[in-house]
């Protein structure tokens, strides 16, 4: 995949968190888990734009590994909210539980890659 098209799906993701999260309600467990998902989900992005233009490879991998705790962040708060059944919009939930393990994916494997360039 391309690096244009990883930060075109990563912003994706972080827009259809934002929109999913427009639609739960004002419980104090919704709002506080919606508000930790925005940060985590549109931090990967955010630091994903920071590792494109990572000044070494050390750098690059440093920035990834922030994008994908940020990625792993947001799967446990998703998985936490089905738990709990604080989304109602299933269909999207699932939508975004399958994309996020996506994208963990491929972090893991571009660390990987990255990481045996520098042995």
């Amino acid at each position: 995949m391309k690096p244009n098209q990883l930060e075109e799906r990563l912003i994706q993701f972080a827009i259809d968190v934002i929109l999913l999260c427009k639609k739960i309600d004002k419980s104090f467990a919704s709002e506080h888990l919606a508000k930790q998902l925005i940060r985590s989900a549109t931090s990967s992005a955010l630091n994903y734009g920071e590792a494109r233009s990572g000044e070494s490879t050390r750098d690059f991998l440093h920035k990834m590994k922030i994008c994908l705790k940020e990625l792993r962040e947001s799967y446990i708060n998703l998985k936490i909210q089905k738990g709990a059944s604080l989304i109602s919009d299933l269909t999207a939930l699932e939508k975004l539980l399958k994309e996020n393990d996506e994208l963990i994916s491929i972090f893991v494997v571009s660390i990987k890659t990255a990481s045996n360039k520098l042995k």
